[in-house]
């Protein structure tokens, strides 16, 4: 058996069309597209063709796309750009307990001059309503929610949400993380009353380091960063045009078959589940039914994740100890523990992550493994 990459939700395989597209970029048309010469006009199209891609996708129009190096310089620019912006007109920020550290780590910078409130979630993954409703004041400037958690998958209704939070107080600005979302849920940003949007190319197989920010026009965000005025000056610097048109093929593929790939992962989900549930003994899944359909997080009883992790990976079969971006700490996913997982579970919990090149034989070589390794470890565990 080949590797088995069940590591999606933390980096995925590149594409060939898009690969290509990346080296005919470098290659052919490598002018800077702020230069006024052919080569300049040339790569400033390519742009443009992604940004309108990605406008499409999400119900956007195509100048309110802004690209960036990935979704945690998307975050940061959104949180803090909209903190520094309307700090005057209110000192009140809302967060949901499960978000991703790119935005729990930029909120945690406001704290000394912003009243943070951060929104208890119920074993689901779900955010109270209720709580959110006697949350928001005429202070509240902003509220970050993601749309698809990373670690466990729960979706959150980001349409009934954003609806919700305009009608509380419709100067508050409405920020959804969709990286693990974009291209694999539906989303409409004027539906769903959403400000701002961040996504990332490497999730959809696309490059790493080449992300986006959707902006409302009628929102101000302050920059980051300052230099020659490309992008309107908020997020200012040579466009990265290769890995840009790269994400612009990545993303018109993922869009015209996210239906069926959707279909097609959902069935290597739920059938590597109910094999694990079946013949593996005290295994829980963390999350509930409202989840995507390419993230599996479960806890194994009397197994270390680490232990796991490593002993799945000398058969070849890639897997993740909750995020990527957090499983090299030592640290309890917080994630986790807002779901109210006790620390045992969550010391042996495993994130499985899907793509379309995934397969049924892949489920049945995993399962087979999975069962001759706990069994190892808890016998040694018991000693």
């Amino acid at each position: 058996m080949e590797n088995i990459y069940f590591d999606n939700a933390a980096t995925t395989k590149v594409r060939k069309e898009v690969s290509q597209k990346v080296v005919e970029m470098m290659e052919e048309n490598y002018g800077n597209p702020s230069s006024s010469h052919n080569l300049g006009v040339s790569a400033e199209k390519e742009i443009i063709k992604a940004s309108k891609i990605i406008a499409n996708i999400i119900g956007a129009s195509q100048e309110h796309i802004y690209f960036t190096s990935g979704g945690t310089e998307s975050n940061n620019l959104a949180i803090l750009g909209v903190a520094n912006a309307y700090k005057k007109r209110g000192n009140h920020i809302i967060v949901s307990s499960i978000e991703h550290p790119s935005v729990l780590f930029a909120i945690k910078q406001l704290q000394q001059h912003f009243k943070i409130t951060s929104l208890k979630v119920d074993q689901h993954g779900q955010i109270d309503e209720e709580e959110l409703k006697s949350a928001i004041t005429e202070k509240t400037i902003l509220v970050s929610i993601m749309h698809v958690n990373n670690e466990f998958g729960s979706i959150q209704n980001i349409e009934r949400l954003g609806n919700f939070i305009k009608k509380q107080n419709s100067q508050t600005v409405f920020h959804v993380d969709a990286v693990q979302s974009f291209c694999k849920l539906e989303i409409n940003v004027v539906k769903s009353k959403i400000d701002l949007l961040s996504g990332s190319g490497h999730k959809i197989h696309a490059p790493k380091g080449i992300g986006f920010l959707y902006v409302n026009k009628a929102i101000k965000i302050n920059p980051l960063l300052f230099g020659g005025g490309q992008q309107k000056d908020i997020r200012p610097g040579t466009e990265n045009t290769p890995f840009i048109a790269g994400l612009g093929t990545a993303s018109e593929i993922a869009f015209n078959t996210m239906k069926k790939n959707s279909e097609q992962i959902s069935l290597i989900k739920n059938k590597l589940w109910r094999e694990m549930e079946s013949t593996i003994e005290d295994v829980f899944i963390n999350g509930g039914d409202i989840s995507s359909p390419y993230i599996l997080n479960v806890s194994f009883a009397n197994v270390k994740s680490e232990v796991l992790l490593h002993a799945l990976e000398m058969e070849k079969i890639y897997v993740s100890a909750g995020s990527a971006c957090s499983s090299k700490n030592a640290k309890k996913s917080t994630a986790l523990s807002a779901l109210g997982v006790s620390d045992e579970l969550a010391d042996g919990s495993i994130r499985f992550s899907f793509s379309k090149w995934n397969t049924p034989e892949e489920v049945d070589y995993c399962i087979l493994k999975l069962r001759e390794i706990i069994q190892k470890l808890r016998k040694y565990s018991r000693r």
